[in-house]
């Protein structure tokens, strides 16, 4: 496999989402948004668990109070990962009929962002919302379809942002303190055009590394992308599947990169063309990622 890829987890999810490394735990989450579960992986013993969801699971964040907080279509809730309850913390604040829950990830005051998709995909009217000690609140509205690609600077005062649907990433100033973001400024734009040649894919979950770089997997385009914090790209990554979903920081040097990929909800042909499709991917990189923050009740 090229530039050193391998099958970190082999069965294939419909849509693998969301990886997660717990550091104390040396545990890898993910979840698969239309297998309805929450999946995790040991690596250095190979012991797997899954753990089925009342609704689709979109973005998990890990819980100061242990196991995870999963964004759900129904709502916001706690799994205990030792029982398999899961409880309800707050219900979705939107029409589930409409919308669900998307890429989301905590921030370093213990927050959890977390933006949603407009299934019909015909207006930009999608959300991002905060839940902070329990309380769910929108941080803002519309200029969006398909609420992607969130992740954090090092230094806490930069929050990056994707529409899929608009193939663009934005960034905003970000108040650790309070927890307000900014006016975005354009970070990353991509050609719209899917039958121009050379399309590359329209950017989906993404993390940021110790220096601050920006990693986007690019969904239909098949590689993933690494860019500096001034929009430099400085590395891409071709996966052997079309829809890479997202990736993570992970290992106990934060050094492997996990990759999340969609499978069993793509077209035959396309199956055909790239077995792995859905597999969740590992790369071992120079630089290493962050640590996961905790969400805080």
């Amino acid at each position: 496999m090229n530039d050193g890829l391998q099958v970190a987890y082999e069965k294939p999810m419909a849509v693998g989402e969301c990886p997660l490394w717990d550091a104390a735990a040396s545990i890898l989450y993910w979840v698969d948004i239309d297998g309805f579960a929450v999946h995790s992986l040991e690596p250095a013993s190979g012991a797997y668990r899954a753990w089925p969801m009342v609704s689709e699971p979109a973005a998990i964040a890990l819980h100061a109070g242990g196991g995870l907080l999963v964004a759900l279509r129904s709502g916001f809730a706690h799994l205990d990962t030792g029982s398999g309850a899961l409880t309800e913390i707050a219900p979705a604040p939107y029409d589930t009929t409409l919308y669900r829950f998307n890429d989301g990830r905590a921030d370093a005051a213990g927050r959890f962002w977390v933006g949603t998709l407009y299934e019909p995909r015909t207006q930009a009217v999608a959300e991002m919302f905060c839940l902070e000690r329990g309380e769910v609140r929108c941080a803002w509205s519309g200029g969006m379809t398909v609420s992607n690609g969130l992740a954090f600077s090092p230094d806490g005062k930069y929050m990056y942002h994707a529409d899929t649907t608009s193939h663009r990433i934005d960034r905003y100033g970000f108040d650790a303190g309070s927890g307000v973001a900014s006016a975005p400024e354009p970070f990353q734009r991509f050609d719209t055009d899917k039958a121009a040649p050379g399309y590359g894919g329209r950017p989906d979950g993404a993390a940021v590394d110790s220096e601050g770089a920006y990693w986007c997997a690019m969904f239909e385009g098949g590689r993933v992308l690494r860019f500096s914090a001034d929009g430099a790209l400085l590395r891409e990554v071709k996966v052997p599947l079309r829809c890479p979903t997202m990736v993570a920081f992970g290992g106990d040097d934060l050094r492997t990169l996990y990759i999340t990929s969609a499978g069993l909800k793509r077209p035959d042909a396309e199956r055909e063309q790239y077995p792995l499709s859905g597999c969740l991917l590992s790369l071992r990189v120079d630089v290493a990622g962050l640590p996961e923050p905790l969400y805080r009740p």
